[in-house]
């Protein structure tokens, strides 16, 4: 595992993908963190910067969302090229076909987290991923890693963008 790396508050990541997760588009910001360059990024699908740190289970939380056309906010771990890795906060939201409605792709444009919040969801995905890596297969580690998650956000009487709210204001500690 590589060091964490940061990137400035007034900097955003932004990149756009189609419905399939493949990247069409990355700013500036998103290659200078990232280490990748260009065309390295486009056409490529978004996993290509997925850190083992971050739970498959938000993952699918995460794509079962935006899927049904939901805007969504997600602390994300992702990983640089030389394997060196950072903290998101990431903000995607569909981008829409404006004649019918249809889900073209998705925009996210990522920021800098809360410390605060860092330090309480790493400790929560480091569960889940010890959750998911217990089981015989990678889809029974996400099921098992899912039910752990929404457990968790019961116990808390919280929905997951109440808990993003919370950790990121500092209300909220795990």
């Amino acid at each position: 595992m590589g060091k964490e790396v940061s990137f400035r508050p007034d900097q955003f990541i932004v990149s756009k993908t189609d419905k399939r997760g493949i990247i069409q588009y990355v700013n500036q910001a998103f290659m200078d963190v990232s280490g990748f360059v260009e065309d390295e990024l486009i056409g490529k699908p978004h996993s290509v910067i997925r850190n083992a740190m971050m739970p498959r289970c938000i993952f699918k939380f995460f794509w079962d969302n935006i899927k049904q056309g939901k805007e969504f906010f997600a602390y994300v771990v992702n990983e640089c090229k030389n394997g060196d890795y950072y903290w998101v906060l990431a903000y995607v939201t569909p981008d829409r076909d404006p004649q019918t409605g249809e889900i073209n792709g998705f925009f996210s444009v990522r920021r800098v987290p809360s410390s605060h919040a860092i330090t309480q969801i790493s400790s929560l995905y480091a569960a889940l991923c010890a959750e998911e890596a217990k089981h015989s297969s990678k889809v029974k580690g996400m099921e098992a890693g899912e039910r752990m998650f929404m457990t968790a956000l019961d116990k808390m009487g919280v929905d997951y963008h109440e808990l993003v709210y919370g950790l990121e204001n500092g209300e909220i500690t795990l």
